[in-house]
């Protein structure tokens, strides 16, 4: 997050991005990682979704952030590190807001949601109900920056024309399409997420069998994924991004995925013929021929049970958010698996954290 006093040097880029490097090997010196495929992120313009509380002071509106252990907000007036619709939209929206009482009267935070491909959906959130005529004053704005808006309160939400966006992706030799939900999480750096699809194309080109992914999202991996393989079965536990999955893989005619809305800890009662599920009433994993696992959890990583599933594969790919939550997975992983391949992806510049993958296969002998 940037305040008014924050400064982005893009010559102190490569400085910032070898100090995480180096404390990523050094989290991962246990494995004698030493062949890290780095990739970098353009130091500033590369945000795609960004997040403002809306200070009011001297009766106007301004975007403001918090600084950690901070209560009172910093106005900001730039912010270098949003992707170009971001920055580019800003001010004009800001104007507006302060030009009518209907789009800023309690209004107290607004969200960017935006696509290479051109697209903007902003969200405004108020702490009061919206009525008729903030509507006529948000259909204005809209048609104003050529955007579409969402209003929020508690209990509340207008939609003027849609609740998401559409990007698109070239990876590799193909295009793929993705709707992305306004509540739903998308990747924030859209050039690092190309990065990161082609790699792990890269990683499981030429795999046999069947795929199995814990926490698909809507679908990010699992379009590009889904061409090496002759089945896959995904599993989320949101229904938003449930939903957003079956979009996508309808828009990019893919057939052979099946998503199902579970835990990573009800897949592994299932595949252990623990209990019946009514989700998988329709699936039949006894067809399935099980070669590959792809994970890409959340920043505790996974957990023990879950872990005991992953290491059942003769392949693992193994994407992470989280370093040192990554080190004690791969310590339990590496007791029957090797490493073959990791790579540092810089979705986050400027920050400390670091995303990851690593490609592991089963020892032999």
């Amino acid at each position: 997050m940037t305040t008014a006093n924050d400064t982005f040097s893009p010559a102190q880029y490569q400085t910032q991005l070898n100090t995480k490097i180096d404390k990523y090997q050094q989290t991962l010196a246990d494995f004698e990682v030493s062949d890290v495929v780095v990739f970098p992120s353009q130091p500033l313009g590369f945000r795609m979704r960004a997040e403002f509380r809306i200070w009011h002071e001297d009766g106007r509106a301004h975007y403001a952030m918090n600084r950690p252990g901070e209560k009172r907000p910093h106005i900001i007036h730039q912010f270098p590190i949003g992707g170009p619709l971001i920055t580019q939209q800003m001010t004009p929206l800001l104007a507006a807001i302060n030009r009518s009482t209907a789009l800023s009267q309690k209004l107290f935070s607004l969200e960017f949601l935006t696509t290479t491909s051109g697209q903007t959906l902003i969200t405004l959130i108020y702490h009061r109900r919206l009525d008729e005529v903030w509507e006529i004053a948000a259909r204005a704005l809209q048609n104003e920056l050529s955007v579409m808006v969402i209003g929020r309160s508690k209990k509340q939400k207008i939609v003027l024309d849609s609740d998401f966006v559409t990007e698109t992706l070239q990876i590799d030799d193909r295009e793929y399409s993705y709707q992305q939900i306004e509540s739903g999480f998308t990747q924030p750096n859209a050039a690092v997420n190309v990065h990161m699809l082609t790699w792990a194309s890269q990683c499981l080109k030429g795999s046999r069998g069947d795929l199995v992914e814990l926490y698909c999202g809507n679908g990010n991996f699992t379009a590009v994924l889904a061409q090496h393989f002759d089945q896959v079965l995904a599993t989320e536990i949101s229904k938003v991004s449930v939903r957003s999955a079956h979009t996508n893989f309808l828009s990019n005619n893919i057939e052979n995925v099946s998503v199902v809305r579970m835990s990573s800890e009800e897949l592994t009662q299932a595949l252990n013929k623990e209990r019946p599920f009514r989700r998988l009433a329709e699936i039949n994993l006894a067809s399935y021929n099980f070669t590959t696992i792809f994970v890409d959890p959340p920043r505790a990583g996974l957990d023990e049970e879950t872990l005991k599933l992953v290491c059942r594969f003769d392949n693992i790919l193994y994407i992470s958010c989280n370093p040192e939550t990554l080190a004690a997975n791969l310590r339990q992983i590496c007791a029957t698996h090797q490493i073959e391949s990791v790579a540092a992806f810089d979705q986050f510049p400027w920050t400390t954290h670091l995303e990851s993958g690593v490609l592991l296969k089963r020892k032999t002998g």
